[in-house]
């Protein structure tokens, strides 16, 4: 069955064929596989509602599967900004540096100890018709180092340092980040929504 991963980010979409490619024989597709499709405008408040709005819409768009997924860093000392607006922190077509470099200007005086922060993944599911399916939740503990270290992953991966590793998501391997990460712990809990959901959907 092919489930359409609703994001033009590769790298997310790698992940996501890392983490579920093989499960129950799925093919995963992004939008970039697909004929253009307006874009969604992510304009809810909580992770759950932009996870929910794309995978409705670009469900009805393809008349196919979809799973979406909203993530984002959400940092204490800045009241859990940049949360739901991670990808857009610096501006609306800010580029991963760029958004970076924005995170750790505000944070230049804040101490070590004041500096902890989560990854917060929400998945969300659709069936052709736009109808909802289930979501799922994942988090990741850590905090913001004070210049980027690491050369693997994209986004604030190089700034994130994972509680109890010392090390950035950006100097983990694949497959470490495939056990620990927001996106991984969200996705192994939707395995089991995903066999429920496509035996009712088939």
């Amino acid at each position: 069955m092919r489930l359409v991963v609703a994001t033009r980010n590769r790298g997310k979409l790698a992940e996501f064929r890392s983490l579920l490619g093989a499960h129950r024989g799925l093919e995963l597709l992004c939008l970039s596989d697909l004929p253009p499709l307006p874009e969604v405008v992510e304009d809810g408040d909580t992770f759950l509602a932009n996870a929910q709005k794309k995978a409705r819409e670009v469900a009805l768009a393809t008349r196919l599967p979809t799973l979406a997924d909203d993530s984002g860093l959400l940092v204490d000392a800045l009241e859990g900004a940049p949360g739901v607006h991670s990808a857009r922190f610096a501006g609306e077509q800010a580029s991963d540096d760029e958004n970076n470099t924005r995170l750790l200007e505000l944070l230049a005086k804040v101490p070590t100890e004041d500096r902890r922060a989560r990854f917060r993944c929400v998945l969300a599911l659709a069936t052709p018709d736009g109808t909802l399916g289930p979501h799922t939740e994942g988090e990741c503990e850590g905090r913001i180092v004070r210049e980027p270290r690491g050369a693997h992953g994209f986004g604030y991966d190089p700034l994130f340092e994972v509680e109890g590793l010392g090390r950035t998501m950006a100097e983990l391997s694949s497959a470490e980040k495939d056990d620990l990460s927001h996106r991984a712990v969200a996705t192994r809990r939707m395995k089991d929504e995903l066999d429920r959901w496509l035996a009712n959907y088939a």
